[in-house]
């Protein structure tokens, strides 16, 4: 009983934690736009995000843009991107992964080395998916951060952590919580 409930308990951590990541993949808020002088009166927020920049007027009208082009992009971008979209197949892959090895555990007691072989490789791909996750959004929040107290940055161009970061640390704490309870088994 203890075990299905932990089955279950994963499954679920890793069914948001899946979805978290395709939302921190295509949010446009990695990096937000800062606001340290005194002026109080805010016209635009500048979003910049693996795929697009946007810029919000008053909080009332959004206008996105896409990049360009793929080879003027840093290349940090560019690897950053490639990590989330290979992190978002590898959580859906591991999700249903999960799947069968919880729905063939409670049917066939007979032989439980090979279902356990599907929930230990539901668990190892979690764990790698956290892993390819955490690299991008770290790094972003580094720089980030790094950027911001760089007094030789100037004011306009320092941003803050936008809520993908944010997402993208739920959806790792998440999928490193469901991998270790598949891996615990």
């Amino acid at each position: 009983m203890a075990c299905s409930v932990l089955q279950i308990t994963g499954m679920i951590f890793g069914g948001i934690g899946m979805v978290g990541t395709m939302a921190a993949t295509v949010m446009p808020q990695w990096r937000v736009s800062a606001y340290i002088d005194s002026n109080i009166v805010v016209f635009e927020t500048i979003w910049e995000g693996l795929w697009m920049d946007c810029i919000s007027q008053l909080g009332i009208r959004l206008q996105c843009k896409f990049y360009d082009s793929v080879l003027a992009l840093p290349s940090p971008l560019e690897a950053f991107r490639a990590l989330m979209c290979i992190a978002v197949v590898l959580s859906i892959i591991s999700f249903l992964m999960a799947i069968v090895g919880v729905k063939y555990t409670h049917r066939t007691k007979k032989d439980p080395q090979a279902i356990s072989i599907f929930i230990l490789a539901a668990g190892v791909s979690f764990l790698l998916t956290a892993i390819l996750i955490l690299i991008p959004v770290s790094w972003t929040g580094g720089s980030i951060i790094r950027d911001f107290y760089d007094p030789e940055v100037p004011m306009p161009l320092k941003r803050e952590l936008g809520a993908a970061l944010y997402v993208g640390w739920v959806s790792t704490t998440l999928l490193i919580a469901a991998g270790a309870m598949y891996c615990s088994f």
